[in-house]
């Protein structure tokens, strides 16, 4: 597939690094498909999601263009989640701000879903740091993600978990950054009355698999498109 971007990154982005990320991706890719059980595959990212603009374009003589009117309703929601490599399974969140301290309360509530999950399949809970999959986590080198004091209480409570951060200017790599794509173009062009209504269609589509995605198709936006992972 392809992954768009708004200009382009390539002269920011580190070859050796991205190259040393991939192949270290492709040994987990490797153990996650010959043991699921094992290891598990996570891509984890922030986005989001405003209330869109009416617009009303009006015609004008060929060769002159009149400015896009449209009145702009303000709001904006935001999202944090997380997207599951092997079967494509999403869990989001909706949060006033993305912060360091919201970023390890999702992940401490994603870890314990982790663990009811393989309960579920007739394991013991409290065996979880023992006998449980590995969850690797792939996100991106934002602020909120590099907290020294919570990545040292992830460490101490969530030993299952581990971190893996993208090589700087690799949105690319982010698997997740397809599905925040096609949730902002299923919404494009629609009104909302409220930021409750917007919230509660991105639940649908986030939440409940009403977003219908297709993983192998190309995006082509403004820059550079890439290969993506």
């Amino acid at each position: 597939m392809y992954i768009w971007a708004k200009y382009s990154l390539e002269e920011s982005q580190d070859p050796e690094k991205r190259k040393l990320f991939k192949e270290k991706f492709y040994e987990y890719l490797k153990i996650a498909k010959e043991s699921p059980e094992r290891l598990q595959i996570w891509f984890w990212d922030e986005s989001g999601f405003s209330l869109r603009v009416l617009r009303r374009k009006n015609w004008s003589k060929k060769g002159k263009r009149k400015k896009v009117k449209g009145n702009r309703r303000k709001g904006r929601v935001n999202v944090m989640g997380t997207l599951r490599f092997s079967d494509k399974k999403t869990r989001v969140e909706f949060l006033e701000k993305g912060t360091g301290e919201n970023f390890f309360k999702v992940l401490e509530g994603f870890y314990e879903d982790i663990k009811m999950e393989w309960a579920e399949h007739g394991n013991k809970i409290e065996e979880f740091e023992i006998k449980g999959p590995k969850i690797v986590i792939i996100l991106d080198n934002a602020s909120i993600h590099k907290k020294k004091e919570f990545l040292e209480k992830i460490k101490e409570k969530m030993p299952n978990l581990i971190i893996e951060f993208l090589p700087e200017y690799s949105p690319d790599y982010n698997l997740i950054e397809l599905v925040w794509h096609s949730a902002k173009e299923f919404i494009a062009n629609r009104l909302f009355k409220s930021i409750e209504e917007l919230e509660e269609l991105l639940n649908r589509l986030l939440n409940q698999g009403e977003l219908v995605i297709n993983w192998g198709r190309k995006l082509k936006n403004k820059g550079n498109a890439v290969n993506a992972v």
